[in-house]
């Protein structure tokens, strides 16, 4: 055989431009990669949500796996660490009955590293308001916090209500004459495991939201019981509040539970979301990462949750 080295060296040249090409192919996939990195967008900040853990040491009611909410809650917490959001919010009613409750399935909410506020729900009061703002660490029943230049509040839908204060007190004799004059017109949210919200209350709601406007602070607020659209779930006077929420324009969204099914509504600019508890269904969780950017928020669900897209109107 005859020896060829003009085509031995050319057959290496060649070689050589392949793996210059793939050598050049491959920078140029990593450096646009990393560019597309670089400028993909981050939102400004993101937080949890657990609605309804609803936890007792209780047998199945229906589609209630009461038990099963402490590994659902083990997961979401490790969930939510390992995102490390910037803080947690649970809606309400994180047990369902007796106050010996709180003792198994708090600790597990707290392995949730970060900021964690609590909103109170009516399974909640195994005992009066007093006593469940101390056994959850609350320093009122409802309050505000900021981050960034967004404002977040946090609402008691149990203010006015059978369960929530004593018989004969002053609040529980509003609940009466609310309730029954809801009863008087056949109003579908007249139901006893709802709530209403007090005229100090919401006297304050309103202050908080006049402030935010004036500082051009955006708004999130969080309730367990829904406001909007119409439902037998609804707080009581939920009207009035939805006034309150939409009178300046600043309020985006309004958080809850309380009802398991989940619901939506979109009224004068301000979204309305009912999220799914997560004590519904055997094996199947329900929470979210919600993520805030400048024109939207990305509601991120987790089991049952679904995701959403909230624009900012």
């Amino acid at each position: 055989m005859m020896f060829h080295p003009q085509k031995e060296l050319f057959s290496k040249f060649i070689g050589l431009v392949a793996t210059l090409g793939l050598a050049v192919t491959l920078f140029s996939t990593f450096l646009t990669t990393s560019i597309y990195a670089k400028g993909a967008e981050q939102p400004k900040l993101e937080f949890g949500v657990v609605p309804d853990v609803q936890y007792c040491d209780c047998e199945i009611n229906g589609t209630r796996y009461y038990r099963n909410s402490v590994s659902k809650l083990i997961d979401a917490s490790q969930v939510l660490n390992q995102e490390n959001v910037d803080f947690t919010v649970q809606l309400g009613d994180l047990i369902d009955r007796d106050l010996q409750s709180f003792s198994t399935i708090l600790p597990i909410f707290n392995m949730i590293e970060g900021p964690k506020y609590h909103v109170l729900g009516n399974h909640d009061f195994a005992v009066k308001t007093d006593e469940v703002i101390d056994i959850l660490g609350m320093e009122n029943q409802y309050y505000d916090f900021k981050y960034k230049n967004w404002r977040f509040v946090v609402l008691d839908t149990n203010d006015l209500s059978f369960y929530a204060n004593p018989e004969g007190s002053e609040k529980y004799e509003e609940a009466e004459a609310m309730y029954n004059q809801l009863v008087e017109n056949g109003a579908i949210q007249a139901q006893t495991y709802n709530g209403g919200i007090s005229a100090e209350q919401l006297a304050w709601l309103q202050d908080v939201l006049d402030k935010a406007a004036k500082r051009n602070e955006k708004v999130v607020v969080f309730g367990h019981m829904p406001v909007y659209p119409e439902n037998h779930h609804n707080v009581w006077n939920a009207e009035e509040v939805t006034e309150v929420l939409e009178a300046n324009g600043n309020v985006v969204a309004y958080f809850n539970g309380h009802n398991h099914a989940g619901n939506y509504g979109l009224q004068n600019g301000t979204h309305y979301v009912n999220l799914e508890g997560m004590v519904e269904t055997k094996d199947t969780t329900a929470y979210s990462i919600i993520r805030i950017y400048k024109d939207r928020l990305e509601i991120d669900g987790y089991g049952r949750q679904e995701d959403l897209v909230l624009e900012i109107q």
